[in-house]
């Protein structure tokens, strides 16, 4: 990645006093500013594939979250940025992603900063599962897990998933999966 890459991807669509702005993405968390961000579920019957976060990320490192989640770069369409996404992170392509919904939530995610995001959420339904390549400095752990049975390990046991994760399942469910 070259420098002006490196400088591009780190700063996000951000909403400041109105205006859609590029903001640097430490900076937006650190003052809660809405942004966009997208998520991806991919599911096969009614398993989708997880992800727990790899501990070297600035927050909510080892924590378990859906299948894909990140912010665009400046001018990238959403749906593009899910794809890529996909492929940075856990080795996936060539799925077919449909735009479920767009959802705003605001929530602490530890260490003085705030995800406050307007997401584009996509689902992919697959027939066979595929097998993820989960980048390390991304992704630690992946794992396949029934809908059901997720939603009550959200419930259970909240501190090993992401906020994210669990306001998707709790507030957005309908939204997202039917």
């Amino acid at each position: 990645m070259t420098k002006q890459e490196t400088i591009a991807s780190d700063m996000i669509p951000t909403w400041v006093g109105g205006d859609l702005v590029a903001v640097e993405k430490l900076e937006a968390h650190r003052r809660g500013l809405l942004h966009k961000a997208v998520s991806v579920f991919v599911l096969c019957g009614s398993e989708v594939l997880i992800q727990r976060r790899a501990l070297g990320k600035y927050h909510t490192p080892g924590l378990w979250a859906n299948t894909c989640c990140t912010h665009p770069h400046w001018g990238e369409a959403p749906e593009d940025c899910a794809h890529r996404r996909l492929y940075e992170e856990l080795g996936l392509e060539g799925l077919t992603l449909a735009h479920r919904d767009q959802v705003t939530y605001r929530a602490d995610v530890g260490g003085g900063l705030t995800e406050h995001e307007r997401v584009d959420i996509y689902l992919a339904r697959v027939g066979e599962k595929p097998e993820p390549v989960p980048n390390p400095d991304e992704v630690m752990d992946t794992g396949w897990v029934d809908m059901a049975e997720l939603a009550e390990r959200t419930r259970r046991t909240p501190a090993q998933f992401t906020p994210w994760l669990r306001i998707y399942l709790e507030n957005h469910a309908d939204q997202i999966f039917a």
